[in-house]
């Protein structure tokens, strides 16, 4: 057994033995990182980079954050997990703080994204049959276009990237795709057996989309007008990316049901939860739906100190002042490549235009620069840094994306 001590440091070492050991299911930039604090992070070979993905949004509050550290070590010496078959001293009192910041009656806790959003699925579909008085099996859920919603076989089924649905069908039936943004078409494809609409209040996967301002509101009055649910994934924009706790809310709406992770463990452990009234979370009874992982006192010590360093650290209020800041930079930015510059809080897509030769390579050279960020859907830029970031450190950036987008 190789010691620690022992371990390779040559990056290029790293890789190989990664990619003749590891599935090839990612294609990461070319740097091996060993070290992070804070919004930077460090490579094998102590170089130093400004993290400008914070981990697709789990490291809001930035990489190592001390609290959350200690909420983990300190967690780990005395229980680690019981599973729900016990109770544990953790859990109560982590799902009394998290309902009262959200404003929902009750929390089911889960491990991963997809594993909430699935929660959200059966919830859904459990709420159609006995509460709205659906037939059985004719539930149907309404998703858009352009949706990242998990990676498991019924999330995916609903997928329109052919990269994610591709060789792994056949597919779970019971869903209505319509695009993203239009209201009208929405509206249209509204039918009495639809029981809710799933959508991200900005779609991140899919490039930072931010729909038209009264999208949302209207989802709200066709839910509320057919007796079905609005459930809102903010699995990456929720707890603080764009601004606030929760992105739809920046719409003047309240979702039924709301899909949290990432941020939820500060980056420190897989952790996540569905959220949602009495009226949808009590259609879970006693082995209906469980996890073995699912609400262990681990996962609720690191949750809970990660949803003080949001709320004391005022890193809702940071996202908004910093992102309107950068995003307001960024747009003023004289480019020959960029199409269209988007954003809320701190995170903005850059667009680019298709003969610009994908955003891969625009990444490449920000990472030469000291910047580390990742394409999406080929063509755009995704810049999300962890919130902790000060003004002095995104002038250091803007100082780099100019250069390379110039």
């Amino acid at each position: 057994m190789t010691s620690p001590a022992a371990r390779h440091t040559d990056a290029q070492a790293l890789i190989a033995q990664e990619s003749k050991f590891s599935a090839h299911n990612y294609h990461p930039l070319d740097i091996v990182l060993s070290r992070g604090e804070g919004c930077w992070v460090w490579d094998t070979d102590g170089n130093k980079f400004l993290d400008c993905l914070a981990a697709y949004s789990a490291v809001n509050q930035g990489h190592n954050h001390p609290r959350l550290v200690k909420a983990l070590v300190d967690q780990a010496q005395q229980l680690s997990l019981t599973s729900r078959a016990f109770r544990n001293d953790r859990f109560g009192p982590f799902c009394e703080k998290l309902a009262t910041l959200s404003g929902y009656d009750k929390v089911l806790m889960m491990n991963t994204g997809a594993e909430a959003v699935e929660t959200a699925l059966k919830a859904a579909r459990k709420w159609g049959y006995e509460v709205k008085g659906v037939a059985d099996g004719a539930a149907k859920i309404m998703v858009f276009s352009g949706n990242f919603h998990g990676r498991t076989t019924t999330i995916v089924g609903f997928s329109d990237d052919p990269v994610a649905r591709t060789g792994y069908g056949p597919f779970t039936p019971g869903f209505v795709t319509v695009p993203y943004g239009d209201m009208a078409a929405a509206a249209d494809a509204f039918g009495p057996d639809v029981v809710a609409v799933l959508v991200e209040p900005v779609q991140g996967e899919a490039g930072v989309i931010v729909p038209p301002a009264d999208f949302l509101q209207g989802l709200r009055k066709l839910c509320d007008d057919n007796k079905a649910l609005l459930i809102c994934d903010e699995i990456q924009s929720g707890l603080g990316r764009t601004g606030t706790l929760f992105a739809h809310t920046q719409a003047g709406v309240r979702a039924d049901a709301v899909t949290i992770g990432k941020a939820l463990s500060g980056g420190m452990y897989p952790i996540s939860a569905f959220l949602a009234d009495d009226e949808v979370m009590n259609v879970f009874t006693p082995g209906s739906h469980g996890s073995t992982y699912g609400g262990n006192p681990l996962a609720c010590a690191v949750a809970e100190a990660a949803l003080d360093v949001l709320v004391e650290e005022q890193l809702n209020e940071r996202s908004t002042e910093l992102g309107t800041y950068m995003l307001e930079k960024i747009q003023a930015m004289a480019s020959p490549h960029v199409a269209e510059v988007r954003g809320l809080g701190l995170w903005i897509g850059v667009q680019l235009k298709p003969e610009a030769g994908g955003a891969r390579r625009f990444c490449e050279a920000l990472k030469q620069q000291g910047m580390l960020c990742k394409e999406t859907h080929e063509h755009t830029i995704r810049f999300a840094p962890p919130l902790v970031i000060e003004k002095s450190e995104i002038d250091w950036a803007l100082e780099r994306i100019a250069a390379v987008l110039a």
